[in-house]
């Protein structure tokens, strides 16, 4: 469908003009028309299906057509700042021509940022884009009044649930009209999403758009490594493969974030580092870098497995496996994005073999696995599963291990809106 063949209002079509968007993805098809029908909606689509403009826009055509005077009039939730301020800036361009007012409001942020979204939530702006933490806390002092809400919006929601979200998001929902449209969505659909839907949800429509399998264009690639080897291997990929021009590495702890950011620096690559340690300033700082090409290689948590947009990453790499088997394919979904190409490695201890294995299940192939460089063979895990013997020794030729293949991609166009018009209240 084109999105001309919703019936959008004009202010609504000139944004997406402006955008160069003109055809809708499947779940923006399936989404769209019930939204706009006033239905409660539970999708199953995962990042990268267009599933953030799918909620958007029929809120937005329904502002534009008939806006709410009395006050708040939409909270979208989402499970990380990072989510929070993306979804905010696709609002912000999607919104351009229409008489909008939004928010995005979340932790990590001075005095001045709390009394900025208190002032928000006092006059009342048409759509909150929030953490629940922090609008809860907002809530707590009383001054949010959530009578006029005609619209509730949770993202990501099976991330909420996995970070213990669901006490925050229930206290906010029971402050909230009964007559209202809620939106669920998820990007996996276990029993305990079925049953947090229920308590909130009015005979929805669902809709499911089934995870897709990592792009064919995606060389996937995996190395059986004990964790004493992982730095040193990391390093070895990294000045073997200058081409690789941004990568996104993934550790699963904050504290193997900071060393392996700390090791790489000190080889003198230009390295940054996303974790919850940081202020929201720092984060957003390292982030920017990453974006610009300041920094080529950003090591962080899953906190940007899901929802993060950046063109041109010609790698992921996956310092430790993943918990989740689907959580794989949102890591190495930051890779090859659009027409591009990209690459993937994964680093397999013993102890992570049978989760690496439900992963090649869910994705239906065998990755291909390479043989450790010269001087990293004795942190191979051996049959009985024990590493090999001296740790940490570094060495081999530079070529060693070099997988082969052309791993660069295109890079996609920047697209975005201008801030105008009557906007409202905005954050710093």
């Amino acid at each position: 469908m084109k999105f001309s063949d919703f019936g959008f209002e004009p202010e609504l079509i000139e944004g997406l003009e402006a955008m160069g968007f003109e055809t809708a993805t499947p779940v923006q098809e399936q989404a769209i028309p019930p939204i706009m029908e006033e239905r409660d909606v539970l999708a199953c689509a995962q990042t990268g299906t267009g599933k953030t403009a799918a909620f958007l826009l029929p809120v937005l055509n329904r502002l534009t057509k008939d806006p709410n005077e009395e006050g708040i009039d939409t909270i979208i939730i989402e499970p990380t700042r990072e989510l929070a301020m993306q979804v905010d800036q696709q609002l912000e361009a999607l919104s351009y021509f229409t008489p909008v007012s939004s928010i995005a409001i979340y932790g990590g942020r001075d005095g001045q940022a709390m009394e900025q979204e208190k002032r928000a939530l006092k006059r009342g702006a048409s759509i909150i884009v929030c953490t629940p933490g922090r609008f809860k806390s907002h809530l707590d002092l009383g001054y949010a009044k959530l009578d006029t809400v005609r619209h509730l919006i949770l993202d990501e929601a099976d991330r909420m649930l996995d970070m213990g979200f669901a006490p925050d998001i229930m206290d906010i929902v029971n402050k909230l009209p009964r007559e209202r449209q809620t939106l669920l969505f998820s990007a996996t659909m276990p029993e305990q999403i079925r049953k947090f839907a229920k308590q909130m949800l009015r005979s929805p429509v669902e809709i499911n758009i089934a995870i897709s399998k990592p792009a064919e264009k995606i060389l996937q690639l995996a190395y059986d490594v004990e964790d004493y080897g992982k730095i040193p291997l990391t390093e070895k990929i990294l000045e073997t493969n200058k081409r690789l021009e941004r990568v996104l590495i993934f550790a699963g702890t904050k504290k193997k974030v900071r060393e392996l950011a700390v090791s790489l620096n000190k080889r003198g690559m230009d390295v940054g580092a996303i974790h919850s340690d940081l202020t929201q300033d720092e984060r957003e700082s390292q982030l920017q870098a990453f974006k610009s090409g300041a920094k080529p290689i950003i090591v962080a948590t899953d906190v940007l497995s899901r929802g993060i947009d950046i063109k041109g990453i010609d790698a992921v790499i996956n310092f430790d496996v993943p918990g989740d088997a689907e959580d794989y394919v949102h890591r190495i979904g930051r890779t090859a994005r659009a027409d591009a190409a990209g690459m993937a490695f994964t680093f397999i201890n013993r102890k992570d073999r049978g989760r690496f294995k439900r992963i090649e299940d869910l994705i239906e192939r065998k990755v291909q696995r390479l043989p450790l460089p010269d001087g990293l063979e004795e942190a191979k895990p051996s049959a009985s599963g024990r590493g090999g013997g001296s740790r940490g020794r570094r060495g081999g030729s530079k070529g060693d291990g070099k997988p082969q293949g052309d791993s660069r991609g295109g890079r996609g166009k920047r697209r975005g809106g201008k801030r105008g018009g009557n906007r409202g209240p905005k954050k710093d």
